[in-house]
């Protein structure tokens, strides 16, 4: 398939997953520990939950998830340049901290959460606007009841790598809301 029919297919597949978002609210406490990571991600696919706002910020949003699996989308645009006139490389490391960590958060149990621990990237190609779209892939290695370990790459339509990294995770209990904070208590 060539790389325009790709770019085509990415972006139907972005445009039917928006068009179920709900993006009116923040998901409570209560919602997300509550869930399994996938039925968080289903419910966040299904549109009674909202995605991550970092997605916002940055032109990204998850595209598939599975257990273990994790696949992102992002549009490298200007605003995301360095100084050099290339993407910054902390727009690589959020989209793939993001595939990675979520690729370990969809095998966790309701209850349990996860945070990076170590996030290793390695940036082999320069990335522009000129690539109207990325994937990055997220796949769990290992999943302890401490640690989780998962690996990712950033690819465009043609096949490019452009980034990939490994990421090591601590799973946690979730602590119980703080009566300071009662929109967690929701």
């Amino acid at each position: 398939m060539e790389a325009d029919q790709v770019v085509a297919r990415w972006d139907e597949e972005e445009k039917a997953i928006r068009a179920r978002w709900n993006t009116s609210h923040t998901a409570t406490h209560k919602q997300i520990t509550s869930l399994t990571g996938m039925e968080l991600f289903e419910a966040i696919f299904a549109g009674e939950l909202p995605p991550a706002p970092i997605g916002d910020t940055l032109d990204f949003l998850p595209i598939h998830m599975e257990p273990g699996i994790a696949i992102f989308q992002g549009r490298p645009q200007r605003r995301h340049y360095n100084p050099l006139g290339t993407v910054h490389g902390g727009w690589f490391s959020t989209l793939l901290d993001s595939a990675v960590g979520c690729a370990v958060h969809s095998t966790l149990p309701a209850g349990k959460g996860f945070t990076t621990l170590e996030l290793k990237v390695n940036m082999v190609r320069a990335l522009t606007d000129a690539v109207p779209l990325v994937r990055a892939e997220g796949k769990l290695i290992h999943a302890g009841s401490r640690i989780a370990t998962a690996e990712g790459r950033i690819v465009g339509p043609d096949g490019k790598l452009y980034a990939h990294a490994t990421t090591t995770c601590l799973i946690f209990d979730f602590p119980a809301p703080s009566p300071r904070r009662p929109h967690e208590q929701v």
